[in-house]
Parts: structure tokens; sequence; C-alpha cells
């Protein structure tokens, strides 16, 4: 308590957004509690006081840490065949955590623009790793009892996903960013209606969490974009409840269903659920 009140103490003087470095001005509305440019050690001393970015910070990294951790303890591998599935399914859950951690946390670095750029390449990679590696148990276990399509399916996932991943990096907007994931959006909505139409297999209550992590995610995608409801009260939301954390709540709500389907999915399929081979539904 002697430490974290020590902290508090000689936390720097916050900034306001006109006098913020130009490359984190990136909202508007957000008016107050901009850390000054720091060098490593102060960046990591900020998980302590309070500044516009803490909320950022913690409302990824407390999930970050429960996933690392409990994820491999509720994941049933002994009773896999693929053990890839696993694998994809840990790294997509866990990749977006830390790569916004890491952002938000050292985005005020002293290397400035360039250390910028490049946290924020990480923080879409890690987006771009559960939208490419989330959806690849779900095209498996849907695909199930078609080999030939399901091959297919796996690789034009990957193809696709190697070229939203590209137009999300060279993105300069997050329009441009959230435009670049809507045909992977759309791939993962067709296996979905093929679930739904009983054309495709898969634990049947799935689907229900596959459809909310996908609501999930572009009302967060939706209301970062329009930046509400700090667009409405400017200043009124600078520490809590703005836009990015409303976000970043909804996208842990989001990972969760992923997380919750994906494990149906695993338990269904150890099981024999095709007639024979090239069966289809």
């Amino acid at each position: 308590m002697v430490m974290v009140g020590v902290v508090f103490l000689n936390a720097p003087r916050l900034l306001d957004w006109a006098n913020s470095p130009p490359h984190l001005q990136f909202n508007k509305y957000v008016l107050t509690g901009y850390r000054p440019i720091s060098p490593l050690g102060e960046c990591v001393r900020s998980l302590f006081y309070l500044h516009n970015e803490l909320g950022n910070i913690y409302t990824h990294g407390i999930p970050l840490l429960c996933f690392l951790f409990l994820l491999p303890l509720v994941i049933p591998w002994s009773q896999l065949s693929e053990p890839w599935l696993a694998v994809a399914h840990y790294l997509a859950c866990v990749s977006p955590q830390l790569g916004s951690v890491l952002y938000h946390l050292f985005m005020n670095h002293e290397g400035g623009v360039a250390i910028y750029r490049t946290l924020l390449t990480l923080d879409m990679c890690g987006v771009c790793l559960v939208n490419t590696l989330g959806a690849l148990p779900i095209i498996y276990c849907t695909l199930l009892c078609q080999p030939l399509l399901r091959t297919l399916a796996l690789f034009s996932y990957a193809v696709l996903s190697s070229y939203a991943m590209y137009c999300a990096l060279s993105a300069g907007s997050n329009v441009r960013r959230l435009r670049a994931f809507s045909w992977q959006a759309c791939f993962r909505g067709a296996l979905l209606l093929l679930r739904w139409l009983r054309l495709g297999a898969g634990s049947p209550g799935a689907l229900r969490r596959y459809v909310l992590m996908e609501g999930l995610a572009a009302a967060g995608g939706f209301i970062n974009i329009v930046r509400v409801p700090e667009r409405w009260l400017p200043g009124a939301f600078d520490y809590c409840c703005n836009s990015h954390q409303i976000m970043h709540v909804l996208m842990v709500a989001s990972i969760l269903q992923l997380h919750w389907g994906v494990l149906e999915d695993l338990s269904w399929i150890t099981g024999p659920r095709c007639p024979g081979p090239g069966a289809s539904l």
C-alpha cells in the first residue's frame, strides 16, 4: 500500500489534447489525461496512476492473464485427434489482448512515431490473428464430414486472411481497418448460414455462441468508429466509459463467446459424427 501511494504521489503532470504528442491525437473528444512522452520505465509505472489509457490497459490486461493461464486448463487436449485446432484457438484468444496491452501501455514511449507505429502494427496483428486463427476450428467443424471442401475452405480462408491482414496493416483510418475484415466476416457468416440450414456440421449449441460473437465484435467496431458516448459530451468520458474502452469490453465478450463455442465444437467432434469417409450431412 505504501508503494502504491508513493507511485500515485509521484505521477507526472498529465497533458490536455492540444498539448499531447500529435501521433496520440486520434480522438479529439478525449480532452485530458494524456501521458507525456516517457522512457520505458515511466511507461510501465503508468500502470499505477490514473490517466486516459489506464482503462484500455486493464480492460485487456486482466483478460490476457486469465486467458493465458486458464484456457489451457479447460481445453480437452487429450481427447482431440487434431490438437492444432486447440493451439489455433488458444493463440486466437490471447493474441489480440497481448497486442492491445503493449500498444496502450507503451504508446507514449520516447521513441516517438516510429515506436508508436510498431506498436500499432502489433496491435493490428493481434486483431488479424483472432480473425484468422479463431475461424479455423469453426471451418473445420462445420465441414467436418466433407474433407475435400473443408481443405479448400481452410486454404481459401488463409489466403483471404493474408489479404485482409495486408489491408488492415496499411489502412490509414479505423474505418478502413474495420472494412479490411469485412470479407472474413462474410466468409464466417456463410459458414454459420450452413449450420443454420443444417447443411454443415458442428455442435448445435455453438451456433448461438458464434452469432453472438459476430454481433458483439461488430458492435464494438462500430462504437469505436463513431466515438460515442464522448462525441456527445466531450471531456466527460476521458478516463472511463469512452468508446475505445467500451469496444475493449465488447471484444473480450466476443472472444469469450468464441471460446465457449469452440469448446462445444471440440467436445462435439470427439465422437463419431460422420457416417463414413466423404459423407455429408
